[in-house]
């Protein structure tokens, strides 16, 4: 029989709730798909993925920078009175 070894972590409530339900998908437990995280990783001598930040071109960028500010209230954001006059401004 094999020995058990416990891991303590914390985590977001809701990033293991979602890891829970996207696992029991699978067919497996939240502890199931770390012990194959663990074992991939070892296989793998590192990390089984890449780690990196995504990069974006530079109008993508200057989109996503224009949506924290107007989410933050530094920009105002543009507001239409139907879909067509939207569309119309869009298209400008």
């Amino acid at each position: 029989m094999a020995k058990i070894a416990s891991i303590s972590m914390r985590v977001n409530p809701r990033i293991k709730a979602e890891a829970e339900s996207f696992y029991g998908s699978l067919g497996m437990t939240l502890t199931e798909a770390i012990n194959i995280f663990l074992h991939k990783s070892i296989l793998e001598g590192g990390l089984p993925f890449d780690v990196r930040q995504p990069r974006y071109n530079s109008k993508t960028e200057a989109a996503m920078r224009e949506a924290r500010d107007i989410l933050a209230g530094k920009v105002p954001a543009e507001s239409y009175d139907s879909a067509s006059t939207m569309f119309t401004a869009l298209n400008e």
